[in-house]
């Protein structure tokens, strides 16, 4: 009896090895990626600090009147370092997913690998629009109202200009990036728990309300403490979540057909 137990122990030993033998080959490589790309942004730091300063030159008029400052001497190198790292993340995104794809694919059914492939483009896909709309939209809007409120001096009251640190900023843009990015995964998650039979396109419907509070409330930490940001997140999240009861319904109505489908063959 005792040998039997020892040998079920010796066989469950092996996969688990091995699996995390290829666990330990995905990691290295897409840390692999990840190095590498950090260093080719890192050439290229100031490049993409000067595009990312775009929505403050917008706000401004002109890069001649955009002024940002550090206040101690290695302050723009490590946000020099801060965007490499920014940069590397994006970029080796694709390689990172892919190794772990290639990591869970195979205790995946062949229906469960084609099921998830499309979760898998859109993840990126949709962090990149909440950027695009963070870089085209809510970075303006919230530079332009930052700048609106400086003070002339006159001889009553002193000047106040805006003066933003090149730390700050990029502490700013970063932080609505992520957060618009993370709430842009609404319809990819709500998708997902449809497919595992959690929730339904009539549960979604009815919390709608509860939904609105809780977005706005998610906004409100997220983002710095200004209406225009939390409003710039909060809509298009809401916009998300009616898409996403669309999605819902979609996934639904291919469950009905596949069991009609099973249904008929049986």
């Amino acid at each position: 009896m005792t040998t039997e137990v020892e040998d079920e122990v010796e066989a469950s030993r092996a996969p688990l090895i091995e699996h995390l033998i290829e666990l330990r080959k995905r990691l290295i490589r897409a840390l692999i990626a990840f190095v590498l790309m950090f260093f080719l942004c890192f050439t290229g730091a100031k490049y993409i600090y000067n595009a990312l300063v775009w929505p403050y030159v917008v706000a401004v008029g002109s890069a001649e009147n955009a002024h940002l400052i550090y206040t101690h001497g290695l302050e723009y190198l490590f946000t020099q370092i801060q965007v490499a790292a920014f940069g590397a993340g994006f970029l080796s995104f694709p390689v990172i997913a892919n190794e772990i794809y290639k990591f869970v694919a195979p205790g995946l059914y062949k229906n469960e690998r084609r099921a998830f492939v499309p979760y898998l483009i859109a993840t990126p896909v949709l962090f990149a629009i909440g950027g695009a709309v963070v870089y085209f939209m809510a970075m303006p809007l919230l530079m332009r109202f930052s700048v609106g409120m400086q003070q002339l001096a006159t001889a009553n009251t002193p000047g106040i200009a805006f003066m933003p640190k090149v730390s700050e900023y990029l502490s700013l843009i970063m932080t609505l990036i992520f957060a618009f990015g993370i709430c842009f995964q609404l319809p990819v998650v709500l998708t997902l728990l449809a497919r595992a039979g959690l929730i339904d396109s009539d549960f979604l419907k009815q919390r709608r309300r509860y939904a609105v509070v809780i977005v706005f409330i998610v906004a409100a930490v997220l983002t710095p403490p200004d209406v225009i940001s939390q409003f710039a997140l909060a809509v298009p999240t809401l916009l998300l979540y009616e898409a996403s009861i669309f999605s819902v319904r979609m996934v639904e109505k291919k469950r009905a057909e596949a069991e009609a489908a099973r249904a008929a063959a049986g």
